[in-house]
């Protein structure tokens, strides 16, 4: 029998079941690398240190006696920043940054010192990206010469050239974050077995992983919902999260913030954002790359930050630059002030919408002018959430007077932020708008003024398709004529009235075509800002004071990003309302914005699918892809946590709020809009009085204590994990399988099969989907023929840990169009040589089991959506070689590349249908079988068997990709890297 150590958390004691009390200051300090399999109930966290709050993230230390130390590793790496300066050709800049009063805050390198007037044109993100270069300049990774085309940048951008970039960390949520240790796992074994030492893979930048994708909406319009959907989402996750919780001990430099904590978006915002690091007394910029899209949200706090594939992101804890082309910048002028009544996703939804409409795929967008400071950094941390959604890789505020006064409002200490401060002006980064602006250049610009921006939600399938309010019927009315696609269901007139009667709980209850059977205010992208969430409570207050309730069969819920909400909602007051409305809080995560919306009332639900109505679900998300936000809710709109609430309580988004009542009040009154919309004047009061420094401080040093599930969990304490062959969650991926040190070089395609033709705009959702299990899909019968029960089959993100699931999950979205199936929706494709239709899965792997190469067609921006790396995984599991595409969404071609698929690019003006490709032909690609004869972006020709050619654009972009091509994707050649050091 195991003992089991548990940890007290309010004391230096350890205490072992077998009796025997042992000091902590008595025991060795913990480090990583185990020979022992000695189960361990570790503490919540591991010991990283947060300048934010001066608390630690873990209880007392854990005894260790058999574990062997790789910490070495992260020592000699901060070894070589400290001695930085010393090697670095631009160490003649690197000075001291003095604290007012004496002494000094630390030193940095000084953009100033390098007195070139070049710099001060630079658009701030810019700046941060030469710092970076600077800073990391080591003659290797990074060269002068890389500095050069950064300082040169209004030249050199327009070029496309290629730069290295090495952000401060890494930022991981637990759907992503598993696959990520997965492969970390995995390498350590691969290294192994290639006579490596496997303590090189090691995280050697800070890695923060929030686990929040993974609670549902099971429990709601319930006191209990909270703990209710925590012990199911525990019950269902239990070996997932046993797994994270062992990848923060058996890798170091990693924290792992337990479930209920938090949107990880959110907690970055609010606690873990550093904007500036101090390490080892050298001061820099804070940076992020995260595996998930809408990491950009930190961009709001003056922190360059974006969302990138986990496989990128596995490279860069493990030390390797990023390789990026040098991105234009559109500068996007703000004036005036939002009108009464308008909020900040009304804003964001208008930006996304203007900024789609530009182009911004590629770039960073950057936004100054005098409108600026009537935005808080809450509006500012919304419209830059968002950059996924309007196609750019950041949406950038850099640090002002607003930024340091929300530093202090969440807790930040006033040395800090003095810091901050300090080494942003001292290294022209940060913006005084009460001095004269010097003009920066920009790639291109846009401008908007603030007081044209009008309410609006978007919808029904995309977050860019913006609609007015004031234009929602008419709209909804076009969107049911019009043939299906983006903006239409081709409902016929005669059954657009249609009015279904059921039974709900013992009342008779109606759903028509524009029902709301979804009402959530969730998503990090509005709940991180009071007033939109107290605008919320606001509207339910008045609604309950004229008497009006949401209807019992509309599911509503409130999902917080973080438990300051809560304690702002209490104590204004709002909380109560919103729970009398139906909102009551469900649980602290993503749930409804990434799918994760829980079922609906089977009468509901039999009532939509009975006589096929097109429900709706209205959400303050992010994404509202078909498919996405319930496989039952055809339409989804995007919009403010108050709309959501006004249109909950309409119960239909067939409704002109200027024109027809919202409810009747109980003696008959109609009540419209106008009577339960707040003014700006009353939610900036309530905020006021409501939104308070100490409830930061309270809820972060409370979330790290964990929580009692948590805290329970056992882990093995070995540094290789041990894998379970039965496990249905957690596999050994096959990604190493027969990996030698000699890389397989380039591979062109031969006579390849098509195993999907699709139009425009397939998401990561279509190829990878998040949200439930079908239970006639591949992944469901083999999850069936290993014993697990229907209702325990969870969610795809959850499984993203095990291969053999998401291998049979990759293009299983039900609302997936193929034109292999001549208008038919659904996860099916034909198998060319037989004719037969079968499933995605089945197809692919009769090609691959007969030795057949396979590609893919698709038209514009294939692959937008989430940073889904398993998007990219698993086509090459099931056997495709190349995607060729009119477009692609940056992450996802990236993605692409890391896994060793050919991206290619039809050219402008032509597509599958223009040049005939019917999918059912062959398709040869040659390519040279040296990577140095391949050329970053050159074109290659591509044949088929019917006597068809066509020239298409390589979309490797750079020299490094190449590399990455050459050696069967990024991660095999990081190992191999990793070896010959």
């Amino acid at each position: 029998m195991h003992n089991i150590i548990t940890t007290s958390p309010t004391s230096s004691t350890i205490f072992i079941t077998s009796g025997v009390r042992i000091s902590s200051s008595l025991l060795p300090k913990p480090s990583l690398s185990v020979t022992s399999s000695l189960p361990i109930r570790s503490p919540p966290f591991r010991s990283v240190s947060r300048w934010c709050y001066g608390v630690d993230w873990r209880s007392p230390v854990i005894p260790r006696a058999q574990i062997e130390s790789v910490t070495p590793v992260v020592q000699q790496f901060q070894r070589k920043i400290a001695s930085m300066a010393s090697e670095n050709p631009f160490k003649g800049i690197f000075t001291t940054l003095p604290r007012p009063g004496g002494g000094e805050f630390g030193k940095f390198y000084s953009l100033p010192a390098l007195n070139d007037p070049r710099i001060d044109k630079l658009p701030y993100s810019i700046r941060i990206l030469l710092e970076s270069a600077i800073r990391n300049c080591d003659n290797f990774q990074v060269t002068p010469n890389d500095v050069e085309k950064i300082i040169d940048w209004e030249n050199t951008s327009p070029k496309q050239v290629e730069i290295p970039f090495k952000p401060a960390r890494v930022l991981l949520q637990d759907f992503t974050g598993v696959p990520a240790v997965v492969d970390l796992a995995c390498m350590r074994d691969a290294m192994n077995k290639l006579g490596g030492d496997s303590k090189k893979i090691n995280p050697l930048v800070p890695v923060d992983l929030v686990i929040d994708h993974s609670v549902q909406v099971d429990v709601a319009r319930s006191a209990n919902a909270v703990q209710a959907n925590m012990n199911l989402e525990f019950q269902r996750n239990y070996e997932r999260f046993a797994f994270l919780k062992w990848g923060s001990y058996a890798f170091d430099n990693m924290l792992v913030v337990p479930p209920g904590s938090g949107i990880v978006h959110q907690v970055n915002l609010e606690y873990l954002g550093r904007v500036v690091f101090n390490t080892d007394g050298i001061l820099y910029p804070d940076s992020v790359v995260g595996t998930d899209s809408h990491t950009t949200m930190i961009d709001g706090l003056g922190v360059a930050g974006w969302g990138v594939g986990g496989i990128e992101a596995e490279a860069t804890m493990l030390g390797q630059p990023m390789s990026m082309v040098l991105p234009g910048v559109v500068g996007f002028k703000l004036s005036g002030k939002l009108q009464n009544g308008v909020t900040a996703t009304d804003l964001v939804l208008t930006v996304t919408q203007m900024l789609r409409k530009h182009g911004v795929v590629g770039k960073f967008v950057e936004f100054y002018g005098e409108g600026m400071s009537g935005l808080s950094l809450a509006d500012r941390a919304t419209i830059a959430n968002m950059s996924p959604e309007y196609g750019a890789t950041m949406g950038f505020f850099p640090v002002d007077h607003v930024t340091l006064q929300y530093l202090k409002l969440t807790g930040r200490s006033d040395d800090t932020v003095a810091m901050i401060e300090a080494y942003l002006r001292a290294n022209k980064m940060f913006v005084d708008y009460s001095e004269p602006q010097q003009e920066k250049v920009y790639s291109s610009y846009l401008e908007l003024d603030l007081s044209d921006v009008e309410p609006c939600i978007s919808g029904p399938k995309r977050p860019h398709d913006r609609v007015p309010i004031k234009d929602m019927k008419a709209d909804w009315h076009s969107c049911l004529d019009n043939k299906v696609g983006f903006k239409g269901f081709a409902v016929p007139k005669e059954a657009q009235e249609k009015v279904v009667s059921f039974s709900f709980g013992g009342q008779t209850a109606e759903l028509k075509h524009g029902s709301v059977v979804i009402a959530a205010i969730t998503s990090c992208t509005n709940t991180s800002n009071p007033s939109v969430m107290l605008g919320a409570g606001l509207v339910a207050k008045k609604a309950c004071e004229l008497g009006l309730e949401v209807k019992p069969w509309v599911k509503t819920s409130l999902a917080p990003g973080s438990g300051v909400v809560t304690k702002y909602l209490e104590k204004s007051g709002l909380q109560k309302y919103l729970d009398q409305q139906g909102f009551n809080i469900v649980g602290y995560g993503c749930t409804t914005c990434i799918g994760n919306s829980g079922d609906l009332h089977e009468s509901v639900a039999a009532a939509i699918t009975d006589n096929d109505i097109v429900a709706a679900a209205v959400l303050s998300g992010n994404r509202n892809f078909e498919g996405r936000v319930h496989p039952l809710t055809r339409a989804n709109y995007l919009a403010s946590p108050p709309l959501v609430v006004a249109y909950a309580l309409a119960g239909t988004v067939d409704i002109d709020f200027e024109k027809e009542p919202i409810g009747t009040t109980k003696d008959g009154k109609s009540v419209y809009f106008k009577d339960v919309w707040p003014s700006t004047e009353e939610i900036a009061e309530v905020v006021q009085s409501s939104v308070l420094p100490d409830m930061f401080k309270s809820t972060y040093e409370a979330i790290t204590l964990g929580n009692p599930m948590w805290n329970k969990l056992s882990v093995p304490s070995s540094s290789l994990y041990s894998w379970n062959p039965k496990s249905t969650y957690i596999h050994e991926p096959p990604y190493f399988k027969d990996m030698t040190m000699d890389p397989p070089g380039p591979h062109g395609v031969k006579d390849a099969y098509c195993l999907l033709n699709f139009g425009d705009s397939i998401t990561t959702d279509h190829i990878s989907p998040a949200g439930s299990i079908h239970k006639d899909s591949p992944a469901a019968k083999y999850l069936l023929d290993r014993g697990v029960d229907r209702r325990d089959f969870n969610s795809y993100g959850s499984r993203r840990g095990n291969d053999e699931v998401m291998a049979r999950g990759t293009f299983a979205n039900i609302r997936i169009v193929n034109k292999l199936l001549n208008g038919e929706v659904g996860p099916k494709t034909i198998h060319i040589p037989t004719g037969e239709k079968l499933s995605v899965f089945d197809v692919a792997m009769r090609y691959k089991e007969a030795g057949l190469d396979t590609i893919v067609l698709a038209g514009a921006e294939y692959g937008s959506g989430s940073s889904r790396d398993w998007a990219a995984k698993g086509p090459m599991l099931q056997g495709v070689k190349a995607v060729i595409a009119k477009s692609f969404e940056r992450i996802h071609r990236s993605n692409l590349v890391g896994m060793g698929i050919i991206p290619l690019c039809f050219k402008a003006g032509e597509d599958a249908d223009t040049l005939g490709l019917t999918g059912h032909e062959r398709y040869t690609i040659d390519l040279p079988s040296k990577a140095s004869d391949i050329k970053p972006g050159q074109d290659v020709t591509v044949t088929t068997d019917n006597g068809k050619s066509f020239t298409c654009t390589i979309r490797f972009d750079t020299q490094v990709e190449l590399t990455y091509f050459d050696h069967g994707g990024i991660l095999p050649y990081v190992i191999r890297n990793l070896i010959k050091k």
